[in-house]
């Protein structure tokens, strides 16, 4: 699984013109699954994210994590993170995960996310989404697992 975190005041999801999801301060993740990933894959990168201490204490260090902020999380499954771009110039996406097989991961992954007790909200697995955000920092990290 690929992880694509960023540190966000706030963030949405719009499908058809319609915002179907927002959240406060905490965070964006852009979540991509690829073959062979499981939920071995998904319980390292929960518990992992949850732990990041990325963000700043009183004296601008960065020492507090999502659950010591009590943050809310935004996940959106983002299948493009499997593209390859190394030949040519058309993303290939043979490693990507099958989209049953790949909805599921990540269903498992946001439960993961929930069972810390934090505010966890998701964008429309397979929809064309507009995603926006304000990225706080700017402080963005690429995980992988």
């Amino acid at each position: 699984m690929k992880v694509v975190l960023q540190r966000v005041s706030k963030a949405s999801v719009e499908v058809s013109e319609e915002i179907i999801s927002s959240t406060g301060p905490g965070l964006l993740l852009l979540v991509g699954a690829d073959k062979g990933d499981s939920n071995r894959s998904a319980d390292i990168l929960a518990d992992r994210i949850l732990g990041l201490r990325i963000f700043e204490d009183e004296a601008g260090k960065m020492n507090y994590s999502i659950a010591d902020k009590r943050g809310e999380i935004l996940a959106v499954s983002q299948f493009t993170l499997s593209g390859d771009i190394s030949k040519g110039r058309r993303p290939s996406f043979s490693t990507a995960m099958e989209p049953l097989e790949a909805r599921k991961l990540f269903d498992y992954f946001v439960d993961k996310l929930k069972e810390s007790g934090l505010v966890v909200r998701t964008g429309e697995f397979g929809a064309k989404m507009i995603v926006r955000l304000a990225n706080d920092g700017p402080v963005t990290f690429m995980l992988e697992g």
